[in-house]
């Protein structure tokens, strides 16, 4: 499956078949159970739950017992649609889940066997005037989150296996339902699904936009930032890759803290696969952008967040796959050339921008703010804006530190950031840490808020020498 995948995006690696059932998902393992409790169609018949073609085409397509016998039976009833009407009309009209369960399963080894099949499903829909997806999503309501999940499968594979693509409103609704399932990622035993369908969702690029455009990349951010396992973070990478093959959402993703989270994965895994999916996606990020300054901004995030160390650790590795020697070439060479060119300003600019501040070098240093303090009003006031909306929003102790820090020495070293810093409502944010629960956070904010409240630092500083040359007294 995941070959096909790779071979329908344009310029994509070879990537191999068991990457995508390594892992046997929760979904199948349910499967595999529900296949043996076949319903007892029979008894349905008599008591007049179904009716004489469903129960015909039911019991033929199960004794059928190869690809081509099953093929004898669809194309008998693909010319009046009773295929999929009995397919409709059983979920519609069996009130047990298990039984549902299993039409659902028969359903989808039907698409997994043969992709064309969709078609069948397309055609009857076309017949009714509607679109296919109107019979099957209100199932992604129902409370069993085995029917739930297995009816997101399918509907995964009507989108992407035939002709007629999924658009408007049903696009927006599947789409909002994968975030959810995204989000709800630590109670959530069947994510390897929802990761599964994304991956055959985005490699359509139709469907990619959509996905963006309701801020699905923050989705996976966030189920990649939980406990996800390599499987997991695999599928979910795979779906990152598929987005940056379309060049408006790779511009996009280096502000999405996309670059980071990899990064991080990146340094801390020791399978081949994972390592694979990320070097690919960060060699799409800098390849397929063609804005420079985009492309020098992420390759700092890059840079930051350790990828050349953890590159010249891969050197020593043996790989059997030479995708990944030749994308971490690639990376190694166009990393060095940003570290070169790197200003302590560039790398303060990135640090900024990636939201992950620590007590690096530059923020001490003295001769950093007394140079670029005015740069600080490029693009009007942009890492003010950022370090006021990480004093706001964030919630890690050593972050608030530093950005209030940071605005405090912006203040002393420029001489209308105070005015600045109050127009962007930053003298709030500053004070309102005066009464956090970290003491070094109170600290930091305390001294920011000193700054802000002195009006002329050059009196303070003539003020601070004389008192420093004053004799002390002894006692």
């Amino acid at each position: 499956v995941i070959a096909a995948m790779a071979s329908d995006i344009p310029g994509g690696h070879s990537i191999p078949e068991g990457d995508m059932i390594d892992a046997t998902s929760k979904l199948q393992l349910e499967a595999a159970e529900v296949r043996t409790q076949k319903p007892n169609w029979p008894s349905y018949l008599r008591s007049q739950m179904i009716p004489q073609e469903d129960f015909n085409l039911l019991t033929a397509y199960e004794a059928a017992r190869s690809k081509d016998e099953r093929d004898k039976v669809l194309g008998a009833n693909d010319e009046n649609g009773q295929a999929v009407k009995t397919i409709v009309n059983l979920l519609n009209n069996v009130a047990k889940d298990q039984n549902i369960r299993y039409v659902l399963t028969l359903f989808d080894d039907m698409l997994s066997e043969d992709k064309s099949r969709v078609e069948l499903v397309h055609r009857a829909a076309h017949r009714h005037k509607r679109p296919a997806w109107q019979w099957f999503l209100p199932l992604l309501q129902r409370q069993d989150n085995f029917i739930v999940n297995q009816m997101s499968s399918v509907i995964a594979k009507l989108a992407c296996y035939g002709s007629t693509k999924m658009e408007g409103q049903d696009l927006d609704y599947y789409i909002s339902f994968l975030k959810d399932q995204l989000r709800a990622s630590s109670g959530n035993e069947y994510l390897i699904t929802t990761a599964r369908c994304l991956q055959m969702m985005l490699r359509v690029d139709e469907y990619r936009a959509a996905f963006v455009a309701q801020d699905g990349v923050a989705s996976i951010v966030h189920a990649l930032s939980g406990k996800a396992n390599f499987q997991l973070q695999y599928q979910l990478v795979f779906a990152i890759w598929c987005l940056t093959f379309n060049a408006d959402i790779a511009r996009k993703l280096a502000t999405m803290g996309v670059i980071q989270t990899l990064g991080d994965i990146l340094s801390e895994s020791s399978k081949e696969k994972v390592v694979r999916i990320i070097l690919a996606t960060f060699r799409n990020i800098l390849e397929k952008v063609d804005d420079r300054e985009i492309v020098r901004e992420a390759a700092l995030q890059m840079v930051q967040c350790k990828t050349l160390k953890t590159l010249e650790l891969l050197d020593s590795k043996k790989y059997d796959d030479p995708d990944v020697e030749e994308d971490a070439e690639y990376l190694r060479e166009k990393l060095h050339v940003s570290v070169q060119d790197l200003s302590s300003f560039d790398e303060y600019c990135s640090e900024v921008r990636s939201g992950r501040l620590q007590w690096s070098p530059v923020h001490k240093s003295e001769k950093f703010w007394r140079e670029n303090a005015p740069r600080f009003s490029e693009k009007n006031h942009e890492l003010i804006k950022i370090l006021i909306r990480l004093l706001e929003t964030n919630q890690d102790a050593l972050i608030l530190c530093v950005a209030a820090h940071d605005i405090g020495e912006y203040v002393r070293h420029y001489p209308r950031g105070k005015n600045i810093v109050e127009q962007h409502q930053g003298k709030q944010a500053v004070m309102r840490l005066l009464t956090a629960d970290d003491p070094n956070v109170r600290y930091h904010a305390l001294l920011a808020v000193q700054k802000l409240m002195v009006h002329n630092w050059e009196y303070l500083g003539k003020q601070l020498d004389a008192d420093h040359t004053e004799p002390v007294a002894v006692k």
